[in-house]
């Protein structure tokens, strides 16, 4: 009876891939992609001329790419397939170059901006302040400020939670108490107790009145959530949002994804860090061992920054052109000032790639200690030569890594950048009981960074991103003793022991380092 009840339930799990919404995305983007190639193949044996023509676009590809700003490991990796099909990957780089979702998207992003930078001035007094006790860190203020918007901010009250467990029944009080408007920005939403637990507080909330605005990135529909999903809500009185929702034609558009993490509250209260709303974030739900994640909640003053980030994206999906003014609440101020609190956002279609600078910009000025939390580790050659020029300098670099991964191949991939670092004396851990999803800097003891962004090409070319960046806060000390508490349950790597990996996975693993940055 058992085995009978499990081979209907295994049919039944492969009628719905096949008769899913994923299924029929995934053929529609292959029939697309054999048409181009077919178009290739019949065109180039037709006549020479039309191969000519396709030699003369792959020279020209080359020489845009060549000649384009951006990532030296991009342009190589985009010269890899180019290279190895000549002309098939030169007409498949000029059609994701020259498709317009995402300058579309980028142009809507840069009037939304404009609103931002009226609404949040920067405080010049602060900035003074923070410049005569350390120019480095006026200098980064000064940076953000200028790029993202994002100004210094004090007067707010900062807790770091070192578990998503933790954090959980925070947030449900605070959601509890909201009386204006609730903002959720999330990149995956999956039904659970979580998310149950959450969407029961914004029903109520909706008929007590309170605006409830919730957002999610579109693939969600490939796994998580059914494509009705935004229906169901706004039958609530929720209303909800796909950013950049899948559809049959094939766009670049696709490539950046909404990876942020908000929670905003009445503007007076904000929650970040890389904790979704799904179960196995807060170990409800068991999928690769336990799950080691971390977030912050802030109160006060840089709430405004997060209450803007969403309206920009909200406003960006919906192509809207709404007042942002009205969302900035001034929060009274109960706490003395803590610190300096930077709340920032990354934006892949922007000129700057924020999420790398901040992090660039940890390691490079570190004086004792740079501890690092991520789940995975995927370099380009500037992080690369950044962390080992740090450890060759005496700094203490350490990276902590999931023993358990989510992603084998990408796991194998990460291990391919142990050996030049761990050379250089910088020392990396693998968490035994399970997953790390954190994503922390700790750097001598005086500034933090806790926030979405990975050290992978994902976070910090390709997705939007947000983190919040403290300097001279009490909860770095948390922070820091979380991160020392967890390397006890973590394994130092050596070595030795990337020897034991098979010549097979060592050969793929290399291989799709080429390839990496498109991924």
């Amino acid at each position: 009876m058992r085995e009978e009840e499990g081979w209907r339930k295994g049919l039944g799990n492969l009628q719905m891939i096949i008769y899913g919404r994923t299924f029929v995305l995934v053929l529609g983007f292959l029939l697309q992609l054999l048409f181009l190639i077919e178009g290739y193949v019949v065109l180039r044996n037709y006549s020479l001329v039309f191969y000519a023509i396709f030699v003369l676009i792959g020279v020209i590809a080359i020489l845009y790419i060549y000649n384009h700003r951006g990532n030296p490991d991009m342009k190589l990796a985009w010269m890899f397939p180019i290279a190895v099909f000549p002309i098939f990957g030169a007409v498949f780089y000029m059609t994701i170059l020259f498709q317009p979702g995402s300058k579309i998207l980028k142009r809507r992003l840069s009037g939304l901006s404009e609103k931002t930078e009226k609404l949040l001035p920067e405080n010049a007094e602060l900035r003074k302040r923070l410049r005569e006790e350390n120019p480095h860190m006026a200098q980064l203020a000064y940076y953000l400020y200028k790029k993202d918007n994002s100004p210094v901010y004090e007067n707010t009250t900062v807790t770091y939670y070192a578990l998503g467990d933790n954090m959980f029944p925070d947030m449900v009080e605070e959601l509890k108490k909201a009386k204006k408007f609730i903002f959720l920005e999330y990149f995956i939403i999956s039904e659970g107790e979580l998310w149950e637990t959450v969407l029961e507080i914004l029903k109520e909330k909706a008929g007590e009145g309170v605006e409830v605005r919730v957002m999610y990135d579109g693939t969600n529909v490939l796994f998580q959530l059914p494509g009705s999903y935004p229906k169901k809500l706004r039958a609530e009185g929720i209303q909800c949002e796909l950013f950049a929702p899948i559809k049959l034609i094939f766009s670049s558009h696709y490539n950046n994804r909404d990876h942020r993490k908000i929670c905003v509250i009445d503007g007076e209260v904000a929650f970040t860090g890389g904790i979704n709303l799904a179960d196995e974030y807060i170990n409800r739900r068991e999928k690769y061992g336990h799950w080691k994640d971390v977030g912050v909640r802030l109160k006060g003053s840089a709430t405004a920054r997060f209450t803007c980030m969403f309206l920009e994206m909200w406003n960006a999906a919906v192509r809207g052109k709404e007042d942002f003014e009205p969302y900035l609440l001034r929060p009274e101020i109960t706490e003395l000032s803590d610190g300096y609190v930077i709340p920032y956002s990354s934006n892949p279609l922007g000129e700057e790639m924020i999420g790398e600078s901040v992090y660039l910009d940890m390691i490079n000025t570190a004086h004792t200690y740079v501890h690092i939390m991520t789940p995975y580790l995927i370099l380009d050659h500037r992080m690369l030569s950044a962390l080992r020029y740090s450890a060759m300098r005496g700094v203490e670099v350490c990276i902590l890594m999931p023993h358990v991964p989510d992603k084998k191949m990408t796991f194998a991939l990460a291990k391919t950048y142990y050996r030049p670092l761990m050379e250089c004396g910088v020392r990396i851990y693998e968490y035994t009981p399970g997953f790390v999803h954190a994503k922390v800097f700790s750097v001598d003891g005086v500034k933090a960074v806790v926030g979405t962004v990975n050290l992978d090409y994902r976070s910090l070319y390709h997705h939007f991103e947000c983190g919040v960046i403290l300097y001279r806060n009490s909860q770095i000390a948390a922070i820091e003793k979380d991160y020392r508490e967890t390397l006890e349950k973590s394994q130092l790597q050596t070595l030795s022991m990337l020897e034991e990996r098979s010549v097979g996975e060592k050969l793929r693993s290399y291989f799709m380092r080429i390839i990496a940055p498109l991924l």
